[in-house]
């Protein structure tokens, strides 16, 4: 069978975060992607080797985008500032690509077959996030401690954002901000 002209590896992942992003995870199968790239299922093999090669090409694409939305919301900035620059675009990240997001969640540690990319492009978010917190003299295990803190609070507000859990009619950037100074706080008298 010939392949599509213009169809790649590259085009097929894009597809497939846009289909994510559009219905979420429940809606990417390789029957649906082929039919929004407008494929036979069985072509899909030329480009990726099967669901399994496409969410972990997913997960890369996830970490390694997430890792520079993060840098570049550190760049320039120390402290607090940094830490509330980080997680607000953390935030926003995942509000503009909530089935890419969701579809990547479990770290590559957890994986019977370890990934050496996949571990490699987690560690790139963890650095930007670590050397925010290093900026606020939090180190070591503190440090990572924090870290799973912080993303648990951006990953809790966004996703309850995203799926409607804040009706009352308070700005949520303001209740988000609220959320992170008070986290700060804490994590300021803790490490004094």
């Amino acid at each position: 069978m010939p392949r599509r002209p213009g169809l790649d590896s590259a085009a097929v992942v894009q597809a497939a975060v846009e289909l994510l992003d559009a219905e979420g995870q429940a809606a990417l199968t390789l029957g649906r992607l082929a039919e929004r790239l407008g494929i036979q299922t069985p072509s899909l093999y030329n480009h990726v080797d099967g669901l399994p090669d496409l969410l972990r090409r997913l997960a890369l694409r996830n970490l390694q985008a997430l890792a520079v939305c993060l840098g570049d919301a550190a760049i320039g900035r120390a402290g607090a500032d940094a830490l509330l620059a980080v997680a607000g675009a953390y935030r926003d990240y995942i509000k503009q690509h909530p089935g890419l997001y969701m579809a990547s969640l479990r770290a590559s540690g957890t994986q019977a077959t370890p990934d050496p990319e996949l571990a490699a492009a987690e560690a790139g978010v963890v650095r930007v996030v670590l050397a925010v917190l290093a900026s606020l003299a939090v180190e070591g295990a503190d440090a990572i401690h924090a870290a799973r803190g912080l993303r648990s609070i951006v990953h809790g507000f966004a996703t309850l954002e995203l799926a409607g859990g804040f009706g009352l009619p308070l700005d949520c950037d303001e209740s988000f901000r609220r959320l992170l100074q008070t986290w700060l706080a804490g994590l300021a008298a803790e490490n004094t």
